[in-house]
């Protein structure tokens, strides 16, 4: 596995860079790419992550350019989707993001909580874009 670089920007091409710029803003939060794979469906991408939230860090607001699956490995994670209520997402349990789709999530628990994502994305896109 290895630790995703921050970039300057995120209307870069590189995908390492979009993810790494999110992890440079929010502390307690880690996101290691696991595998980046081109697909038959022309255009688009799977990339493969571990999520790591320390007690109390979070990923603020963003979007994916694709579709987000997501199985929690381990604590409690809350959700908050744009159009929906927040819900705490347990280890074992997963959750599944639309492209595009507001969305956040915090540690809801005392230990480190852990997420197994996967994104099927646009090539040339970040992965995550930050929203204010």
């Amino acid at each position: 596995m290895k630790k995703l670089t921050i970039g300057a920007a995120l209307a870069v091409a590189a995908l390492a860079t979009g993810v790494g710029v999110l992890n440079a803003q929010q502390p307690g939060f880690k996101r290691i790419e696991v595998q980046d794979r081109d697909l038959s469906i022309p255009g688009r991408h799977a990339v493969q992550a571990r999520a790591e939230f320390e007690p109390g860090g979070a990923i603020g607001r963003h979007t994916h350019p694709g579709e987000e699956l997501s199985i929690v490995l381990e604590g409690a994670l809350t959700l908050e989707v744009d159009g929906q209520p927040a819900r705490t997402v347990k280890a074992g349990e997963s959750f599944f993001i639309p492209a595009g789709v507001v969305h956040a999530g915090k540690n809801a628990g005392t230990g480190k909580a852990v997420v197994f994502a996967t994104y099927i994305v646009e090539k040339g896109k970040p992965v995550a874009t930050l929203v204010k």
